[in-house]
């Protein structure tokens, strides 16, 4: 009889994203005539700019022409694209290309990682975090079972509290895998440079890695979070970074993304000392196809002058659209963190409320659709996050349903 995964009994039978669906037509069913404002998104709303357009088209174009067709490519990604990145993201940072592989979504290399680690060692992840990161190694068997309060024993849980600034820091006992974001989803915070080296001197005294989620880093303006882990002296000894091209450049109904592996970044198997670039290599040639030729072109063309000044155009209007919410909450009196480096903002429930019932009162007196926190982690609890892809009309009217809601 064939035996299933039994680390899947472990997950939890919360669902999010389906309690949030279920209770949102629950209120149009009641309140049909009620227009909804979506906070919730963690979807970009503006399409492809004009310049990647292009190339995506022209790209889909070859592939119908027999002398310039192309079938199955690199796992590894085509070298036009990974010396784009090399060059654009990391060219003062000493990353090579042959460093860099392209994949098709920043969650998948996130959670495929743990491949290459022994199921014995131990994970540090951050609460509230993305929730990727705890399922993935409870399904890889690195976790024992939950206990009373919701955590799992095998993982080290970093609180990310607002008496901390939501900044994590290394716990005394050692770890051996880490989970890093930065900026934060859903805290919307960032790490600046004192953190960040604080964990790399960590990950260097315990022999751990750092695998380090920067899917946000395009949103990143204050001058002291640094935008890669590798801006910090010795972090290619001991970090893998993955990033996306899904929040940066709208590639969300596309799928690319890419980790970098570098060659420094070593570790003991079966008594010798290997480099992870190697593993990570032979992993992705075995299991991994590649990203479609024209979305890698469409992912070039980021680089290109036309292409990035178009794409940081709307970048830049998503960080202003964050900064108008925040500053909103925090007018009508509401306390609101994030923001400034992420396109999310975490807003603390009023009047000693729980997540949930801070989300209820959203929706049934105001139809405004939030992310109850401990869908991030039980330390999320007490807020709810809020997200400025909704268009500025939509954010205008979300904060003058709320200034005439709650009087602080």
């Amino acid at each position: 009889m064939v035996k299933l995964n039994p680390h899947f009994a472990k997950l939890s039978t919360y669902f999010l994203y389906p309690e949030i669906e279920k209770k949102v037509a629950q209120i149009k069913a009641k309140q049909p005539g009620k227009a909804m404002i979506n906070l919730s998104l963690s979807d970009i709303t503006k399409p492809l700019s004009p310049t990647l357009l292009a190339a995506l088209c022209s790209a889909s174009q070859e592939m119908g022409d027999r002398n310039t067709f192309r079938g199955y490519g690199p796992s590894q990604g085509y070298a036009f694209l990974r010396e784009a990145i090399s060059y654009g993201e990391y060219r003062h940072l000493g990353i090579s290309s042959d460093e860099i592989f392209v994949s098709n979504g920043a969650k998948c290399d996130l959670s495929h990682i743990q491949e290459i680690f022994d199921i014995d060692n131990r994970v540090a992840i951050c609460d509230p975090a993305n929730p990727v990161y705890l399922d993935t190694t409870i399904l890889a068997g690195r976790t024992h079972e939950a206990n009373e309060q919701g955590e799992y024993g095998g993982v080290q849980t970093i609180p990310c509290l607002e008496e901390n600034n939501f900044i994590p820091h290394p716990p005394s006992a050692p770890c051996d895998l880490i989970y890093l974001c930065s900026p934060n989803n859903p805290t919307g915070t960032a790490m600046d440079r004192r953190s960040m080296r604080q964990w790399v001197d960590y990950a260097l005294d315990n022999q751990s890695v750092i695998i380090f989620d920067g899917a946000y880093e395009a949103y990143i303006s204050s001058d002291d979070c640094p935008h890669s882990i590798y801006e910090i002296q010795g972090a290619k000894e001991v970090a893998i970074e993955v990033r996306s091209f899904s929040k940066t450049a709208g590639f969300t109904g596309l799928r690319c993304s890419y980790t970098v592996v570098p060659k420094e970044l070593r570790a003991n198997l079966n008594g010798s000392d290997v480099s992870l670039h190697s593993l990570w290599r032979r992993r992705h040639d075995t299991k991994f196809g590649g990203v479609p030729y024209p979305i890698q072109k469409c992912a070039a063309a980021f680089y290109s002058p036309e292409g990035n000044r178009e794409v940081k155009e709307i970048i830049y209007m998503y960080q202003e659209r964050a900064r108008f919410l925040v500053e909103g909450l925090r007018k009508i009196g509401l306390t609101a963190y994030g923001g400034r480096d992420a396109p999310y903002i975490w807003c603390k429930a009023p009047c000693s409320m729980t997540s949930w019932q801070f989300f209820d009162d959203l929706l049934t007196r105001l139809q405004i659709i939030s992310v109850p926190g401990p869908g991030f982690g039980r330390r999320g609890e007490g807020f709810v996050r809020l997200s400025a892809f909704a268009e500025p009309s939509q954010l205008a009217e979300g904060l003058l349903r709320l200034k005439n809601l709650f009087k602080i």
